[in-house]
């Protein structure tokens, strides 16, 4: 059903009508959110096709982890489907007011319809009366026409005459009828009128319905978003964690890695040291076993020169007593040095065991050292991984956290109702305020009794008298991390004086259960960057105090 608000402004083809709902563009809901200017639905009108293919679409963000593009898209789409409610209310209201006629119409029909039965029962009646009157002045001249024959034609005419006037008057009835069944028509078209109008508040109704569901629909979403905002703070707990862990590992991995570095250059050092101490050994061992050899060679020659002397018969006693004498020092001192060729092969061998587990310790602390080089880049690595994961957590979590609040609101309402006082002196005057129980105002309404009426208020959260300084931070405390995650904050208390500004603020000097909320979320800060200045982070604070008073600036 195609139709305006006002009978006055031009119609809208429905391919308008549907631009006009999607800002301009197809209800895709990939291709951005539209632009819908103004609150009134003015010209815009839907068919049952783009009703149904407006319940029917289906968000598709570009990017189905990106949750604040789907909120803006779940915003957008709520915010189409409140112009197509609004325009079921105008209609409905339009409908309700055509119904308003219909029935009007239908009962001044129905009026007239019983007019004109009246109208025509009393002609009917008239013209029975009159046929009874002509049926008598016929008997009366069939009476007389034996007696008058001279009247005869005056009678004849008369009759005549009647007779013209009993046709005139049955086709007055032929034209009545024809008007009751006119009516008749009219009456069944506007019923059947009345039963489309049902109709249609009916499917209205289920519309209302579908509509109501869907916004439900829409806040279990919302609370999973909540829950997995919750979810990733958690995983970025168990992330820093492992990080500072991993840190932790890494630096006793560093001095492990210096340990090793400095016994591996000891080992080199002392590979050095055995490697000359080899070398002289080995220079000593070949200078003995030359010695060694020139002293054999020499007992050969002296022992060949003994024999010589043995066959010579002529050589003297004494000459073969001092070569025998000689022979035998000879003999000692080639013994002597047998010995300590024996004792330089030892020293050599063990020198040389020396230098291979010298070797083998060498290269094991290479090895060790290149383990230890390959878990050091591979802990690096996992380190830069983590930090990476820290940092996109984080962005994640802040464009949730952001998200969560843009859903409940940039600007909130909060009203905080003070407690009575002693100095108040109203102990046995009538409560002028009271807090509604409803569903729908329960922690968000107040009544406020004045001269005998009642005035409801809504905000987006009420405190009740008994409420705490935690309390109130609790809801604050979401707006000041939002502040630490870069976005712009404004906090402010506004009241009459006396209503406890400075008290929610400020709270009272000396108690740790009252601080206000500067206090606290100057707490909520300080504790923020000394975690993230473990993290590397680096935050400058700088803090600055006006006091506005009069249309004056005053700056201590």
């Amino acid at each position: 059903m195609m139709g305006t608000a006002n009978g006055s402004k031009t119609p809208i083809t429905p391919r308008q009508a549907f631009s006009v709902v999607n800002g301009g563009q197809d209800p895709d809901m990939r291709s951005g959110p539209g632009i819908i200017s103004g609150s009134d639905c003015g010209g815009v009108a839907f068919t049952r096709e783009e009703v149904d293919a407006l319940l029917n679409m289906k968000i598709r963000p570009k990017d189905k982890f990106n949750l604040k593009e789907k909120c803006d898209l779940m915003m957008e789409y709520i915010k189409k489907l409140r112009l197509c409610v609004k325009w079921f209310q105008d209609s409905e209201g339009l409908l309700s007011i055509e119904h308003e006629k219909l029935k009007k119409l239908f009962e001044s029909a129905e009026k007239k319809s019983n007019e004109m039965e009246m109208l025509m029962n009393s002609k009917e009646e008239e013209l029975n009366a009159i046929i009874e009157e002509l049926r008598a002045n016929y008997s009366v001249l069939q009476e007389k026409f034996i007696k008058e024959e001279a009247e005869k034609s005056a009678a004849v005419e008369t009759l005549m005459a009647e007779k013209n006037a009993r046709m005139t008057a049955e086709g007055s009835l032929a034209s009545l009828t024809e008007d009751l069944e006119k009516a008749q028509k009219e009456c069944s078209s506007a019923n059947q009128k009345i039963l489309s109008v049902n109709d249609m508040y009916k499917r209205l109704q289920e519309y209302n319905t579908s509509l109501q569901q869907y916004n439900s629909k829409l806040q279990m979403e919302l609370n999973q978003t909540s829950e997995t905002l919750s979810k990733v703070e958690r995983e970025k707990a168990t992330l820093m964690e492992s990080l500072s862990k991993l840190r932790g590992y890494h630096e006793s991995q560093q001095d492990q890695l210096a340990s090793t570095k400095a016994s591996l250059e000891e080992s080199v050092k002392l590979k050095e040291a055995l490697a000359g101490e080899v070398g002289c050994l080995r220079g000593d061992l070949h200078q003995v076993r030359e010695d060694r050899d020139r002293q054999f060679s020499l007992v050969q020659d002296l022992t060949a020169e003994v024999e010589q002397y043995k066959e010579c018969t002529g050589n003297s006693a004494a000459e073969l007593g001092s070569l025998t004498a000689r022979s035998m020092e000879l003999e000692a001192t080639c013994s002597l040095q047998i010995d300590t060729i024996k004792r330089l092969q030892e020293r050599l061998a063990t020198a040389e065991k020396k230098l291979e587990m010298t070797d083998l310790s060498s290269i094991e602390a290479r090895e060790g050292y290149k383990a230890q080089k390959k878990l050091n880049s591979e802990l690096q690595i996992r380190l830069a991984e983590a930090e990476l994961k820290v940092i996109e957590g984080e962005a994640f979590r802040k464009k949730l956290h952001n998200t969560i609040l843009e859903l409940k609101g940039n600007i909130r309402v909060f009203c905080r109702v003070r407690p009575l006082l002693v100095d108040d002196g109203v102990e046995n005057e009538m409560k002028t305020i009271s807090f509604p129980t409803t569903t729908e105002a329960l922690g968000r309404g107040i009544e406020v009794v004045q001269h005998g009426q009642t005035h409801p208020f809504m905000f987006d959260k009420v405190f009740m008298p008994q409420a705490s300084q935690e309390e109130v931070f609790e809801e604050i405390s979401q707006l000041v991390q939002s502040a630490l995650d870069g976005y712009k904050v404004c906090i402010f208390a506004y009241g009459q004086t006396g209503s406890g500004k400075t008290h929610t603020m400020m709270g009272t000097p000396g108690s740790l259960d009252d601080k206000g909320l500067i206090p606290r979320s100057l707490e909520q800060i300080f504790e923020a960057r000394q975690k993230l200045k473990e993290q590397g982070w680096k935050y400058e604070m700088q803090v600055c105090s006006r006091t506005f008073l009069n249309l004056f600036v005053f700056r201590p």
